[in-house]
């Protein structure tokens, strides 16, 4: 069973999430670890000699009492969504989101990770400068990043981008499992700049191996590999994003332009960052 990490604020963004998280977790026979964390006040003790702990136990007890009026909330959704058999546990830690996230991947032996984004004009606000872009950058697993506006659709289109790299094979194995479970097909997206030195060989045998599966693959020649990956998923009514997050730079520098609001507007989409070496 997988085991999948819901960090939440309980926030409309975190609360959106939840419901791609609760279906996730259907699709693929999961339980959920919902996560709040909170950072406790910095003192100086000499200053708060005697009610030092009494500080900080005031916060705990605030934040204990926030998360245990929020989760019927959750459940209630669940309830709502005939998914109130999937597994729930509750994890309530002090601490900066990213440290308390790499304790629980560690502790709880988490397979995903599935967090909202919100405040985002254009897709390089949602995926630069933010805390899942943090997360995205720096865990060792799989992360789903929700748009605030991202409603809940049943998977059926899933673009996965590659350099036909060795490892992107592997990556793209382990999403080909996912999408059998949601009976989605998988568009392989590879954008051929005049530099590109991947050649026709390599794209015919990967062709040839997964000639039996639900994915085709597509190749766009262009200079401009953002803006012709998001053309692409405004046509082919894309449910899901896949991105291989080789090192920070290739991410970053994919999405560092600014799009216009339009574009925006028309992809509020989950995307999954896959961690690569």
């Amino acid at each position: 069973m997988k085991r999948i990490l819901f960090p939440t604020d309980f926030s409309e963004a975190a609360t959106n999430a939840f419901v791609h998280a609760l279906e996730f977790a259907k699709s693929v026979d999961g339980e959920l670890v919902l996560l709040h964390a909170f950072d406790l006040p910095v003192f100086d003790s000499q200053y708060f000699p005697e009610n030092y702990m009494l500080i900080y136990e005031s916060v705990e007890l605030a934040e204990f009492e926030v998360f245990k009026d929020e989760l019927p909330k959750l459940h209630a959704i669940a309830q709502k969504r005939n998914l109130s058999h999937i597994k729930m546990t509750h994890r309530l830690m002090d601490g900066d989101l990213l440290h308390t996230i790499e304790r629980a991947i560690k502790e709880d032996q988490i397979d995903y990770i599935i967090m909202g984004t919100e405040g985002a004009k254009n897709w390089s606000d949602l995926l630069l400068g933010t805390q899942t872009t943090a997360v995205i950058s720096d865990v060792s697993i799989p992360v789903f990043s929700i748009p605030a506006k991202a409603v809940f659709k049943p998977i059926k289109n899933i673009v996965f981008t590659t350099r036909f790299r060795p490892k992107d094979k592997i990556a793209l194995k382990e999403v080909l499992v996912i999408a059998k479970k949601m009976k989605a097909k998988i568009k392989c997206l590879y954008v051929k700049k005049d530099s590109s030195d991947v050649t026709k060989e390599t794209i015919k045998e990967w062709e040839t191996e997964f000639a039996n599966e639900p994915i085709d693959f597509n190749v766009i020649f262009s200079e401009e590999v953002k803006e012709s990956i998001l053309d692409f998923i405004m046509f082919k009514d894309v449910n899901v994003l896949v991105m291989l997050t080789y090192k920070r730079n290739f991410f970053e520098n994919l999405f560092h332009h600014s799009l216009t609001e339009d574009c925006a507007a028309h992809l509020d989409i989950p995307i999954l960052a896959i961690p690569i070496e």
